[in-house]
């Protein structure tokens, strides 16, 4: 019998070898950026990767905004001494720069949901240190409007796809959006900061599934950083012990991070 099944396993083994290889043959991988030939599914082209500014140490300990050199561990920048956030840290994968941007939109305005897999991938490895001892995966969550416009939420996509890696459940009943705000595109610091004022809220009956975790937010891009703001502080206020958040790619102030 247990000759049989180990016949059976390989036979399952070589069929799904020889199905992989007929969907290859008759639909090969392609670059997840630019559709040019690659050699595996969710993959970037050599030129697409070699643009894809990966933000690495050294970074701001708390901004996570690179530093052009590094001065030792622990360091903050200057703009997180200034202005320390209302999250603990923030880790992204790339800069929001040419190939970054092109992923973000594919994702999420050209349902491209096939993207929140091999992004999410990236981010796992990214916020390595911020998940290896979170208690969940919080996606930032849009108006249920929205949500009924676009279909899919892009950040609980992402945050699916990185639970899934890390071994973190994601939980998304306990942020809400509880009004429509307006689109942040082209607004500045101060006028994006006031679009989302008190636009998020932890539900009365999720507050005792806050207080006291340890807590990821999840997003596809950190710009000025005031919708992540907004959503940290909503669940600090509900007495999350400590609230990181991890996005795929984040604006950098070359100015900002020196």
């Amino acid at each position: 019998m247990r000759m049989a099944a180990g016949m059976a396993a390989r036979g399952a083994r070589a069929a799904a070898s020889a199905l992989r290889l007929v969907r290859d043959m008759a639909l090969p991988p392609t670059c997840i950026a630019c559709r040019a030939p690659v050699a595996d599914d969710g993959g970037l082209c050599p030129a697409c990767w070699s643009r894809l500014t990966f933000i690495s140490r050294p970074f701001c300990e708390r901004l996570g905004t690179p530093f052009p050199a590094d001065l030792g561990p622990g360091l903050l920048s200057p703009a997180a001494i200034a202005e320390p956030p209302a999250y603990d840290r923030a880790r992204a994968v790339a800069h929001y720069d040419e190939v970054a941007r092109r992923l973000v939109h594919a994702l999420k305005f050209g349902d491209r949901t096939d993207l929140a897999r091999p992004l999410g991938r990236m981010m796992a490895q990214a916020g390595a240190e911020l998940l290896a001892d979170a208690d969940a995966l919080v996606p930032v969550p849009l108006h249920w409007t929205r949500l009924w416009q676009r279909r899919f939420n892009q950040s609980a996509a992402l945050a699916d796809a990185v639970g899934r890696i890390a071994g973190r459940p994601v939980r998304n009943d306990l942020l809400v959006r509880r009004r429509r705000t307006g689109h942040q595109i082209g607004l500045s610091r101060a006028e994006r900061a006031r679009n989302v004022q008190g636009a998020f809220a932890v539900p009365a009956l999720a507050t005792g599934e806050v207080r006291g975790r340890r807590l990821v937010l999840v997003d596809d891009v950190l710009t000025t950083g005031a919708t992540l703001e907004a959503c940290a502080r909503a669940l600090s206020r509900a007495g999350a012990a400590r609230v990181d958040a991890l996005v795929f790619a984040r604006v950098v102030d070359s100015g900002a991070a020196v």
